[in-house]
């Protein structure tokens, strides 16, 4: 059994924009970690990521040869999911934002891993009842939100569920802390804190320009000059992707009676139907 401080082997499924990220702080915070993903150039995808993030550190003196090498040798990647798993103190989901597809595999994780060990979503709304809803022991299953890039964000959202165990919790705020991240706890409600909060402005942000208020550059100008915002919310929306904002958007609607305020704007809705998706598209409010 893991202590609260020493999780020893992180599984993390999901070897995208922000699975990645999670796997390089785990490994650099010294966890052996195990990066999975359907398919090996997925998985290959994302370790030439890591190494490039890696990379820009040193170049800036942020990351020391020293640090960049014992990253890289805890860290490894497979298409095997069981191999990925089996063994792992904490299995971390980074895939779609998709409730069927999460309790999936946790339910398989389940299978593979102690009885005490963390299955935590990296869900930036979904419910955790609903995706610990079937899986074995769901006190252990937790909400641990990262924010993009993983690597620089400080910040790490821990959402406990109606089930979650008060030792889950205290694993995983060691666990934050120890990858250097600061914590807050928030409940599991539609949208947890951060997404409920961004979200609205986003949406706004995205009236503005809907409505010609002014331009997108102009708008996050604003946020950033005016209100200390380190990014502006549309540039944001352009990293975080407009296909990825709807659909939460499209959630947070359906459960939370708060008026309009997460309604979907048509102008982000003609733009995902348009593949406008921002910056993994090439295009969004800005063109990348």
């Amino acid at each position: 059994m893991s202590t609260p401080d020493r999780i020893r082997v992180a599984a993390v499924l999901g070897a995208g924009t922000m699975g990645h990220g999670i796997a390089q702080v785990c490994a650099a915070a010294g966890v052996e970690t195990r990066l999975f993903d359907v398919k090996q150039e997925l998985v290959d995808a994302g370790l030439a990521k890591i190494t490039k993030n890696l990379d820009k550190g040193v170049a800036r003196g942020k990351v020391t040869e020293e640090a960049k090498a014992t990253t890289l040798g805890n860290l490894s990647g497979t298409a095997d999911f069981t191999a990925a798993v089996t063994g792992a103190d904490i299995v971390v989901e980074a895939v779609p934002e998709r409730l069927d597809l999460k309790q999936r595999l946790f339910a398989d994780a389940a299978a593979h891993v102690a009885a005490d060990a963390i299955l935590a979503t990296n869900t930036s709304s979904l419910s955790i009842a609903k995706i610990a809803a079937g899986v074995p022991g769901p006190e252990r299953v937790i909400g641990a939100h990262f924010f993009n890039p993983v690597h620089i964000m400080k910040l790490l959202e821990i959402v406990v569920g109606p089930a979650t165990s008060e030792a889950t919790l205290a694993r995983v705020q060691a666990f934050g802390a120890r990858l250097g991240k600061d914590c807050i706890t928030v409940r599991d409600a539609p949208g947890f804190a951060t997404s409920r909060l961004g979200l609205v402005i986003g949406l706004e942000a995205i009236r503005m320009v809907e409505q010609g208020v002014a331009s997108a550059e102009d708008i996050d100008k604003a946020m950033c000059l005016g209100y200390g915002f380190p990014m502006g919310p549309l540039r944001l929306t352009d990293l975080v992707g407009l296909d990825v904002r709807l659909h939460i958007a499209e959630y947070l609607s359906e459960h939370l009676e708060v008026g309009d305020h997460f309604k979907p704007p048509k102008l982000l809705r003609e733009m995902v139907a348009a593949g406008k998706l921002g910056k993994k598209s090439g295009e969004g409010f800005y063109r990348w």
